[in-house]
């Protein structure tokens, strides 16, 4: 895999340069010889209650900064505190998060190229700012392909446009996706630079006024009713200072694709031509277009938290193994009167119940001595649903130094569709950490596979990539694609297809019915990993094709065969 996104890696080769060296001169191998399997016998009516009663509506969708997130941060720390762990952030299992909420006025006046269009049904704009609200009159369009700058790979949307005040429209995804055999970018393999938050945060280096990605199912990996799910209601954000605030477009949305075909059309452009163009090399084109933009935008500033909890190790206790799990979900929407809740029962209380159930196994270990010689450290997320803010917060305001941070075990949205024969881990050939997955995966006769759907840029979405971005080698993994027998793949088959279109919507609810058989097997392999690695001198690092090798190397070669196969 070639580097997607060095800016940031390069940024953090200084701030993190204690990381590295920490472990120039003792740094242990990391190896795939896993210790011997210990029994463990997790209690499934215990995980499903959990499940169960952190997704239920007296929870409201567990949003970030409501209600609900007391309601879920009581049920947390109570759990921990039962188990015998410690509190992390001053003795308190509590770590604030200070964040803003930003609420744009569903009424908005949006006309582009003197076309009027419907928010929701249309488009969804929000505001990063506290200012009152968004009135743009007559700002020029660009159409700037990906919104790419990327160096190393030769492109860069933005070459000789000057963004100041003009709004950007930008393709979903990358180069990659639309062309998978040209050898640009890493093909179908979605690179950091084809991620939403990227494309904002470059229209923003680009300094430009705002920018507008045009939705496309399949290059997505998700339809418009996620984005307008999503992206609708308070959007939460950590506190920024005011020169961050400066720096930020002033608006930033979302365009159906049929919208976007009707602005170019308007603008005598064929949008079909200009996407195959933008495939194939860097481009930016004036729409000859302007945008008008009004609404309201509403800003209120409260602490949300991450849950830490700490199982204390005994004799390398000020090295830490971590879980994340993500307990936040969207909340409620009060204009669906039918469900208002999105009760976020597979995304991701199923996570968050599986950390609590692997932290209780971990615990019960250490009272009949068989403690770890590492700590192991519990961290249920604020924020992820708005784009990773808790694991940001925490990767960037550490309780424990990052360069002790050993490494980091996501769940979320485990397995609910039985047992399988073989074992994803997305982003599969970044790290030696895999080692220890694949290895604990043998042992239950399945086989370690990278995701099916690489296009989805999953490495990227979840928790574990705030510490990834640090050098922190960190894995995202659980569940497979072969059911292990063919009455567990018609229950599959029925399961699929009750939970259709349920991602982001009010239908994420818990169901008596779920096999959750293969998520125990997946929680069996994370334990075993943490027992194995929580014994151990090694310091798993990243292998020379990623993008965070530079700021923890791995000592051995990635297997060729296995990386090449996870990038293309």
């Amino acid at each position: 895999m070639q580097p997607v996104y060095p800016l940031l890696a390069l940024a953090l080769l200084s701030a993190c340069s204690p990381n590295a060296s920490h472990h120039d001169g003792d740094h242990a191998v990391a190896t795939s010889t896993p210790a011997a399997v210990t029994s463990v016998a997790f209690n499934e009516e215990r995980f499903r209650d959990d499940i169960k009663a952190l997704s239920s509506d007296e929870f409201e969708g567990r949003a970030p900064t409501t209600r609900g997130e007391q309601r879920t941060l009581a049920y947390l720390a109570k759990a921990f505190e039962e188990m015998g762990l410690k509190g992390a952030y001053q003795g308190s299992f509590l770590q604030p998060v200070p964040m803003v909420s930003y609420t744009a006025s569903k009424e908005q006046q949006v006309t582009l190229a003197g076309l009027p269009f419907k928010y929701r049904q249309d488009l969804v704009l929000n505001s990063h700012h506290d200012n009152g609200g968004v009135h743009i009159d007559n700002a020029p369009l660009v159409f700037v392909g990906y919104g790419i700058n990327a160096p190393e790979y030769g492109w860069n949307d933005y070459q000789d446009v000057d963004m100041k005040g003009k709004i950007a429209v930008i393709l979903v995804n990358d180069p990659g996706f639309a062309r998978p055999d040209s050898g640009k970018f890493n093909g179908k393999a979605m690179t950091y630079y084809g991620r939403w938050n990227y494309k904002f945060e470059e229209a923003s280096r680009q300094g430009a006024l705002g920018a507008l990605i045009i939705h496309d199912t399949e290059p997505a990996s998700y339809p418009w009713s996620v984005i307008e799910n999503s992206w609708t209601g308070p959007q939460q954000e950590l506190v920024q200072s005011h020169a961050e605030q400066a720096r930020r477009i002033q608006v930033e949305g979302w365009l159906t694709l049929d919208a976007a075909t009707r602005l170019f059309t308007q603008a005598g452009l064929s949008l079909p031509h200009l996407m195959a163009r933008a495939a194939d090399s860097a481009i930016n084109v004036p729409l000859e277009q302007t945008a008008s933009i009004a609404f309201k935008n509403k800003a209120e500033y409260a602490n949300s938290h991450n849950v830490v909890a700490t199982l204390p190790g005994k004799q390398q206790a000020d090295e830490h193994i971590i879980y994340t799990a993500h307990w936040d979900h969207l909340g409620k929407d009060d204009s669906k009167t039918d469900d208002p809740i999105y009760n976020g029962a597979l995304d991701n209380a199923s996570g968050t119940a599986g950390i609590l159930e692997i932290a209780r196994q971990l615990a019960e270990n250490a009272k009949q001595g068989q403690g770890l010689a590492r700590s192991v450290t519990f961290i249920a997320t604020t924020g992820e649903e708005q784009g990773l803010l808790g694991s940001r917060y925490y990767a960037a305001n550490p309780i424990y130094p990052i360069a002790k941070t050993v490494a980091v075990l996501n769940l979320d949205s485990t397995n609910i569709y039985g047992k399988t024969k073989d074992f994803t881990i997305v982003g599969k050939g970044q790290s030696e950490l895999e080692n220890y997955l694949i290895a604990a995966a043998k042992q239950q006769d399945r086989i370690a596979v990278a995701e099916k759907n690489p296009a989805s840029g999953g490495f990227f979405r979840s928790d574990h990539f705030s510490f990834a971005k640090l050098g922190v080698p960190a894995v995202f993994a659980g569940g497979g694609s072969e059911p292990v027998d063919a009455a567990t793949a018609a229950y599959k088959t029925q399961m699929q297809a009750s939970m259709k279109g349920c991602y982001h919507n009010v239908c994420d609810e818990y169901r008596e019915d779920w096999d959750l058989s293969g998520a125990l097997e997946d929680m069996q392999i994370y334990y075993q990993v943490t027992r194995t690695l929580g014994n151990s001198q090694d310091w798993p690092g990243y292998y020379s094709g990623s993008e965070f090798n530079r700021l923890r190397p791995a000592q051995s070669a990635a297997p060729e065969s296995e990386f090449a196969s996870a990038t293309k």
